[in-house]
């Protein structure tokens, strides 16, 4: 939905489309700027999309074509951010969406991602029936990569690399959020903030390929060396059982 507050730019990278025509419609309009590149990956494509932002403060929205944003959430978003200037991040309640029955459909998608005891990450709430469970103001963890808002200052710390490009899909989220959070920043997670998501694989594990889950056990073995933790012998085990069972 067109958002209540002023935005500077639009910025969509399509990374690796075999058909660009549903790009057709935002060619010729003002304030949209299209990438078009080969498939170089989540990170990578985003971090080309950051590559063409000029502002130097503000915010930035890292927002996958299938979420979607009520009216009034930048708005909202902006709020939290003037509420908690140590906030890197700022996220909320994404609730699953069926686009084929076009509609909510009553479950949460994310809550935010944590961690459990022995070393798995999990996007809090995935699956459950929306209520009030997790209707509190807090910090989190690590914040999923569908729908991340975003302060400049930080993030032009980087030099441009806001995700490590060496994860290619999956886990770049959360390695964006231990970074955050290791120099100092926050991320907050206010339930206020609602929007939608249409998550891929209908969150059945067995419908998603080989080579995806793969690559998921593979990523959480690198984020664990880039940031050391005893969780590391968990994710060596994901691994093997991945890619020797195919669990």
């Amino acid at each position: 939905a067109g958002q209540s507050v002023s935005i500077t730019s639009i910025i969509i990278v399509d990374s690796g489309s075999t058909d660009t025509h549903y790009l057709d419609d935002f060619a010729q309009k003002e304030g949209i700027k299209l990438i078009l590149s080969d498939n170089i990956g989540f990170a990578r494509a985003n971090n080309l999309g950051f590559s063409e932002i000029t502002d130097q403060d503000g915010i930035v929205v890292f927002l996958n074509p299938d979420t979607f944003l009520p009216e009034n959430f930048l708005s909202q978003a902006i709020e939290v951010f003037n509420e908690n200037l140590n906030a890197a991040i700022v996220s909320g309640k994404l609730l699953g969406f069926n686009p084929e029955q076009g509609g909510e459909t009553g479950k949460i998608d994310s809550t935010g991602i944590f961690r459990k005891w022995y070393g798995r990450w999990y996007d809090r709430g995935k699956g459950e029936n929306d209520s009030d469970r997790y209707n509190l103001i807090q910090q989190v963890p690590a914040v999923c990569g569908a729908l991340m808002v975003c302060r400049m200052e930080p993030l032009h710390r980087y030099n441009g690399v806001v995700f490590d490009s060496d994860f290619f899909l999956y886990k770049e989220d959360i390695e964006l959020s231990l970074r955050l959070r290791r120099d100092g920043w926050r991320l907050i997670y206010d339930p206020r903030l609602t929007a939608c998501h249409c998550r891929g694989w209908q969150n059945k594990r067995g419908r998603i390929p080989f080579a995806l889950r793969l690559m998921a056990a593979k990523n959480e073995v690198m984020l664990y060396r880039k940031h050391p933790s005893p969780y590391i012998l968990w994710a060596l085990m994901k691994y093997i059982l991945v890619r020797v069972f195919r669990v």
